[in-house]
């Protein structure tokens, strides 16, 4: 990849180009929220950005660094209990666009944030699910930002926290395997991109396609960053890096003190 720019700047920019002017975005800590702000600064001024702590329509001045960061609540258009923002907007269907990562993701989308090995004596705990079955399940449409490695894009998730587009699990609810989430009636749309620091990927018919790669980076290098033999494209694109203005806003403007442009 270009010296110019980072990893992590590359997968901002990238995420960003995935929200349009207008979009409801559930927005979380991180890469989305770099993605978020960048987009507002840009192509998206109108963005309308929803935070999991209550604040809704924020325009915040600087980056948040958690979701109960009283800079988003400044000039916020409103702000509403973690209930309303879950039940009136969530589950309501009026989130377009939900931002997910995760410690694990499989070829169907499928994401753990639970339990790495077994769930009874595991081998890590991690934080569980907060809102991250809810914004799989009922957002319009879910971009997931996660760097590649065998261990975090794997085969099987030792645990499903939340759904992908086809039920795989190595330990938790066998009977349910290969159930669809037509199956299961979700109402969301399920993960349509998932953005990593090599590349792009969407799906098609429920499974995880390789259809962009980064300059510089190869489909060797994503296929050995992959714990399972990852379908590739057709017609492979190669992504726009990051323009001068791009990087300036994000160097500068959106997180000068390089929270998370680490």
């Amino acid at each position: 990849m270009d010296s110019e720019y980072t990893a992590s700047e590359m997968m901002a920019v990238r995420a960003a180009a995935e929200l349009n002017d207008h979009d409801v975005v559930f927005v979380g800590i991180g890469l989305p929220n770099l993605a978020c702000n960048l987009a507002r600064a840009t192509h998206a001024p109108n963005l309308f950005m929803i935070y999991e702590s209550g604040a809704v329509g924020t325009v915040p001045e600087r980056l948040p660094i958690s979701i109960g960061d009283p800079a988003l609540v400044t000039d916020s258009l409103a702000v509403a209990s973690q209930a309303d923002i879950f039940q009136a907007y969530l589950q309501n269907g009026l989130i377009e666009v939900g931002f997910l990562g995760g410690a694990q993701i499989d070829r169907f989308g499928n994401i753990n944030t639970t339990v790495i090995g077994a769930y009874e004596n595991p081998e890590v705990r991690l934080p569980g699910s907060g809102g991250a079955c809810e914004i799989a399940v009922h957002s319009r449409r879910l971009l997931v930002v996660m760097r590649m490695s065998p261990k975090s894009f794997v085969e099987q998730c030792d645990f499903v926290t939340s759904p992908g587009h086809r039920y795989l699990s190595k330990r938790n609810h066998p009977e349910f395997r290969g159930k669809t989430r037509q199956d299961f009636g979700l109402p969301g749309r399920g993960p349509t991109a998932v953005i990593t620091d090599k590349g792009v990927c969407d799906f098609e018919a429920g499974e995880m396609v390789l259809k962009e790669l980064y300059p510089g980076v190869s489909v060797d290098d994503v296929r050995n960053a992959c714990g399972w033999d990852l379908k590739v494209a057709s017609r492979l694109k190669e992504a726009t890096p990051p323009s001068a203005e791009q990087l300036e806003l994000l160097r500068k403007k959106i997180d000068p003190q390089r929270l998370y442009l680490k």
